[in-house]
This record gives structure tokens, sequence and C-alpha cells, in this order.
């Protein structure tokens, strides 16, 4: 089964977030929660677009931050769960979750304040055609995230192929000069692949975590880390 149509199925949602932000996949979950709040703070008062929310992992989060958040989706399943999170929290901010497609966005040119995708373009069939909708629809600034060709998720991607896409520096450099983004940041992380941290439990995945980041610190390895956090800036 291709990503796009793993993940749209309706009994996905149910078990998302325990299959992949359980055991040591907390530590993953943990991480892109920094990435997007050191990108985007301050929070509070920010209009905000998550395209492919899915079950609000960061909708909700950034809600509770004071921010006013849009989480739109291909996945009603998803959004049923996001809902149910949302449902379950007092936030400061508003949050509303949408059904709706990220190559045809239903809102006008500079509404919101950022617009961020994560986990989102390793599934994108044209990722300039989507990141090109995204900074049509953001006056600021635009966050999202890359897997990377050069790391340990392409052995992934070769034994078991389910349509994801990866990307090299040059690649994303390109896609940002055509859509008129300025790149302010790009952090690279996780030498190790997600699947080992999803497979262990935490408390055997928290030094393996130590040893990655301390090894990451080196010039050297940011080629090979598998995903890259991007911040870039509307032109």
């Amino acid at each position: 089964m291709k990503g796009q149509e793993w993940y749209q199925a309706d009994d996905i949602a149910e078990e998302y977030d325990d299959k992949r932000f359980s055991r040591g996949g907390q530590l993953i979950d943990r991480r892109e929660k920094e990435a997007v709040l050191e990108a985007i703070m301050p929070v509070e008062d920010r209009k905000v677009l998550e395209i492919a929310c899915g079950t609000g992992r960061f909708t909700v989060m950034l809600a509770h931050q004071g921010a006013d958040v849009v989480g739109l989706d291909i996945s009603a399943a998803m959004l049923q769960q996001g809902r149910r999170k949302a449902k379950q929290d007092e936030l400061s901010g508003t949050l509303e979750f949408l059904r709706g497609d990220a190559g045809r966005l239903p809102f006008p040119d500079d509404h919101f304040d950022t617009v961020i995708a994560m986990r989102f373009f390793h599934l994108a069939d044209d990722p300039e055609a989507f990141l090109e909708e995204m900074r049509r629809v953001a006056r600021d600034q635009i966050v999202f995230d890359t897997f990377n060709r050069f790391s340990s998720r392409s052995v992934y991607n070769w034994a078991l192929p389910m349509g994801s896409r990866l990307y090299s520096k040059s690649e994303v450099a390109v896609l940002l000069a055509k859509t008129d983004l300025t790149l302010v940041d790009v952090e690279d992380d996780f030498l190790l692949p997600y699947g080992l941290y999803r497979s262990i439990p935490n408390a055997l995945a928290s030094p393996l975590r130590a040893i990655d980041e301390a090894v990451g610190t080196l010039p050297v390895t940011d080629h090979f880390a598998s995903v890259s956090y991007w911040n870039a800036r509307v032109r």
C-alpha cells in the first residue's frame, strides 16, 4: 500500500499516535514539537494553519500556547481523533479542524501568519505546487520538514517502499527559490532511524538518543540526518 493510501485508511487513525509516538517514539514527538515551537515563537495570538494536521499533535499544542489555529487534513478519521483531543483540553487559543485538499487550500491569499506542514512532504506528489499553495496563504512564515535522501531513511524506503519521497538539501533549496521563500534556518536531526526508536522502550531509546544527539553535533553528519526542519520567510 502506498503511503498516501495507508494514511487515509480509517482504521489507521485510531492507532496512529500509539504506533508512532509511544515507547521510544515519544522522543520523536518531543523533538518535532520543539522544532515547531522554536521556529514560530512567540506563539500567542499568532494565526496558524497546519496542513496534514493528522490527529492534532501540533494544532492542539499551538492552541495551548495561545495561537489561533486551523488544522486541515484529507482524512476524516484523523480529524476526528484531533477533535477528541481538543475536547479533552482547555485551550488558551482557538482551534478549528477542517477537511480539505492541500493542493487547493480553501483560504484567501495571505490569510495566516504561519503555515506549517509536518510529516507531509514525504507523501507530496508535487512538492513545488504544494509549497506554492502554502506560500499563497501565508503572510510571513512557512515551517515544514523533509526526510533526507542520504540517510538511514533510504534503506527503509528500499526495504518497505510506501511511496515516501526523500530530498537532498539542494532540492529543497531549489524549491524555496522557485516559490519566493527565503530560508531562515534549517536543523538536521536523527541519525538513527525512526523505526528503531519506535520499536524499543523509552528507557532504552533515551541513551541511544543521547548518543545520536552528541554525534549529530558534528558538521559532517548534517547530510546524513534522517530529517530536516525548515523555517522559511515569505519574500
